[in-house]
């Protein structure tokens, strides 16, 4: 690929991680040599410290390099970056930590230099990372380091990708035209010749949207990538072949052979998922034990007639491979309400029209009648969801995954067998991202992206988000 953008930004990285990394340690040494009064038993000299950093250091660019933190789908997001720039501190300490014990103690003129320059060095790498992105993000807005964008394809796909990248400053990008699909946005080609004859600007990169009927036309753009050194991906018409778990191997006769997983959620992953669950599940639910004793009480008070906890066929919901389970949750309708379905209260008080509009809203009403005062405290800061941790415990549903769903909901939807193909989850990608103002398809389309894209970072960042939008009362309602 002729634009080197990719390459001089990893090479910054690691400079700077190197430089970030010198002066997280050369802070500890003074904060432990200079400022604390406190013996020493093994004094180095600053000039042995320094020079035996200078041999030391790269081992811990070279975990960062292994764990894949130069490489751009890590450092594009940012919170996999920092859960790998943690991982990486850790492993790096305990790497000096071994040549120092190798070199009998050559290295720390004291063990609380080791603890002082992990946490120096966690900070001041992601400080450094934090002004590497806002850098990038400036020499995108100047025209620098920016990738040329050439999208081929008469399909609704090159539109959908051309306004996704045509964000420059933010993705890097520039479009410098589409092939076969006409807007008004972007320049226009009749064909590929066209376009390689008529750009003005070097092109560095091109998308093709759609495989030609002629597969001389297919041939002929990637040859012309392969002859310039122009980066070439493609865009899948069917991409639900390409999602998931994918893995390549040589078949008979050598012949390349693809297996598609329907969840990338599968093999280590399962048992490493399961684990978080019993641990941080069962270390969460010792903590808010008193807090869902209250809220027991207080359910009850509020409304003596029914039980602390919802009942009837509306709490049998589905999780993995289609197995029915009861979710606990705390009852926030009125007992009159409670264990019917939907329909069967909309009937009950003689507007069934509601049910219509309950949908449409994203399975909530406004002012919806059916809830206590108490009821709407609860939904709102996500409380009635706390019991579910029992069944996160009993392995019902695991902290993070699709949302628990009635049977009824997920009968006509395409695609339930993909989000049926894990466990669901207390919390989720539609949980953070605004349930209250999307669709029901929108929710279902984010399960289905978080069943193929699953990873521990991801489960992670879901967990801290779901933890911010339920202190700001924006959690589930």
């Amino acid at each position: 690929m002729k634009n080197n953008a990719s390459f001089a930004y990893a090479l910054l990285l690691i400079i700077g991680d190197f430089v970030a990394l010198l002066a997280a340690f050369s802070l500890a040494y003074i904060l432990r040599v200079k400022f604390d009064h406190r013996p020493i038993n093994d004094l180095i000299s600053a000039r042995t410290y320094f020079t035996s950093l200078a041999y030391v250091l790269p081992l811990w660019i070279a975990v960062h390099s292994f764990i894949g933190l130069y490489l751009s789908d890590v450092y594009e997001k940012r919170f996999s970056e920092l859960g790998r720039l943690f991982v990486g501190s850790t492993m790096g300490i305990l790497v000096l930590i071994g040549y120092n014990f190798l070199t009998n103690g050559k290295l720390f003129p004291s063990r609380l230099v080791t603890v002082y320059a992990l946490v120096l060095g966690f900070g001041f790498l992601l400080l450094f990372r934090s002004l590497a992105r806002i850098f990038k993000r400036l020499l995108y807005s100047y025209g620098i380091w920016v990738t040329n964008v050439l999208i081929v394809g008469d399909s609704d796909q090159s539109l959908v990708v051309a306004s996704a990248i045509q964000n420059t400053a933010l993705t890097g990008q520039r479009v410098l035209g589409i092939v076969g699909r006409h807007s008004g946005d972007f320049t226009n080609f009749s064909s590929f010749s066209e376009a390689t004859h008529n750009l003005k600007e070097s092109l560095q990169s091109i998308i093709q949207t759609q495989l030609y009927a002629d597969q001389s036309k297919n041939d002929a753009i990637l040859q012309y990538a392969q002859q310039n050194h122009i980066s070439y991906r493609f865009v899948p018409g069917n991409s639900d072949l390409y999602v998931g778990k994918m893995a390549v191997e040589l078949f008979a006769n050598g012949i390349p052979m693809i297996t598609v997983h329907q969840t990338a959620l599968i093999g280590w992953g399962r048992i490493a998922k399961r684990l978080f669950d019993l641990l941080a599940g069962g270390l969460f639910l010792i903590v808010v034990s008193p807090l869902m004793l209250i809220i027991a009480v207080l359910v009850k008070l509020t409304d003596l007639n029914g039980p602390v906890l919802m009942r009837g066929k509306q709490q049998n919901r589905l999780t993995r491979h289609d197995t029915v389970f009861k979710v606990y949750k705390f009852r926030s309708h009125y007992a009159k309400y409670d264990g019917k379905t939907d329909q069967e209260v909309f009937d009950m008080v003689g507007k069934p029209e509601l049910l219509d509009q309950y949908r449409k809203n994203g399975n909530q009403l406004k002012d919806d009648f059916r809830i206590t005062p108490f009821g709407k405290f609860m939904r709102r800061y996500s409380l009635d969801e706390l019991p579910q941790l029992i069944n996160v415990i009993k392995g019902d549903i695991s902290l993070v995954g699709p949302r628990s769903l009635v049977a009824s909901e997920l009968q006509e939807y395409k695609k339930r067998h993909t989000i049926l193909s894990v466990k669901s989850g207390l919390t989720g990608l539609a949980q953070i991202s605004g349930r209250r103002n999307i669709s029901f398809e929108e929710r279902r389309r984010l399960d289905v992206y978080y069943v193929q894209n699953w990873s521990f970072w991801l489960d992670i960042s879901i967990l801290l988000k779901t933890l911010r939008a339920v202190l700001s009362g924006n959690g589930a309602s």
